[in-house]
């Protein structure tokens, strides 16, 4: 049950209706949820901004209902629990956690997608990873199982889940060619793993990816750019090549006709994270698995800034309008 040492009222982020950045509501009168069955109260330390936040901002992803709560993860210590004390969580715990409503103060979280943070992991860090870090994990294990020396092309490889792609890729010996559009963010994605760097806005991206693998292709795209690059994606696979197309941020895919995979009997999917971690062994698997990388494997968590709270109209202005370099966090 909640503590009665909790205040009644938080800050927090709300949006009404649809558009853009101007319907961000700071607020600093909401109510402090109370943790049902199945949750625990975190009080968040930082609370992690991706993507798919703007989608559901600008109504690209329709939210359930309104006044609506946008975040996705946090990370933060437990200060209530639900009345099952679920998962083995007590009031004091450093969780890290994926969850609606964390753009506040505090949030009743789901207990199954909580996890204690090592003691060898600073603050900032488990929040700036869990997303995208599992995003780009499971999509190397589940969406193409990216093996030892295959060739991997990623778009916007200085992106948050871009990088980490990099990373990760390296770490299992695949060799990856990076496209981005500054000098500035090919060099984040070559300090990342990446072996091959193509810049877009002015190269040829398919005559690059010819040269390098010898007219072969890639085994596996992972593009989270969407509707402009979709195209080149499927000219760059191999023969039984793996096209994952896993963001929206140039718009949405346009729908197109299955036949045009016949001619390299090519793979094309839509993942989303949350059905690679549907269950709890599965959350516990990859959250593991990723802390492992980031301790063992020395994995560089970047983070491109950490805004206050009320200022998140200006992050998503900056992930929105390509500045952003690694993770963006908000401070409550």
């Amino acid at each position: 049950m909640a503590s009665q040492s909790l205040p009644k009222s938080m800050k927090g982020v709300i949006i009404e209706k649809t558009g853009g950045t101007e319907v961000l509501q700071y607020k600093t009168d909401l109510a402090v949820p109370e943790p049902k069955e199945g949750q625990v109260l975190v009080k968040n330390d930082y609370v992690g901004i991706n993507y798919i936040d703007t989608y559901f901002r600008t109504g690209l992803y329709p939210a359930p209902s309104y006044p609506y709560m946008l975040g996705r993860e946090a990370e933060g210590t437990i200060v209530a629990i639900g009345p099952d004390s679920p998962q083995g969580f007590k009031a004091g715990d450093r969780i890290v956690y994926l969850s609606e409503a964390t753009y506040a103060e505090y949030t009743a979280a789901p207990a199954a997608k909580a996890i204690k943070i090592p003691s060898s992991i600073e603050p900032t860090v488990a929040s700036a990873a869990l997303l995208q870090g599992l995003t780009a994990l499971t999509l190397i294990r589940e969406a193409y199982h990216v093996q030892k020396g295959d060739w991997v092309l990623v778009h916007a490889a200085a992106g948050g889940v871009g990088l980490w792609l990099c990373q990760l890729l390296a770490a299992v010996g695949a060799k990856t060619i990076a496209t981005a559009s500054t000098p500035e963010k090919l060099e984040l994605a070559k300090k990342a793993g990446a072996e091959v760097l193509i810049n877009y806005s002015h190269e040829d991206v398919k005559a690059k990816v010819d040269e390098v693998t010898n007219k072969q292709g890639v085994a596996a795209v992972f593009d989270g750019v969407g509707k402009d690059t979709f195209d080149l994606s499927l000219d760059c696979l191999a023969r039984k090549g793996t096209m994952a197309s896993f963001g929206n941020a140039s718009g949405a895919v346009p729908p197109f006709a299955i036949s045009r995979l016949t001619a390299k009997n090519a793979k094309v999917l839509r993942p989303t994270l949350f059905n690679y971690i549907a269950t709890r062994e599965e959350f516990e698997t990859y959250t593991n698995e990723l802390f492992d990388f980031i301790v063992k494997d020395k994995m560089d968590v970047r983070i491109h800034n950490i805004y206050d709270l009320k200022d998140v109209a200006s992050a998503h202005q900056d992930i929105e309008g390509r500045k952003t370099t690694g993770k963006l966090l908000l401070k409550p």
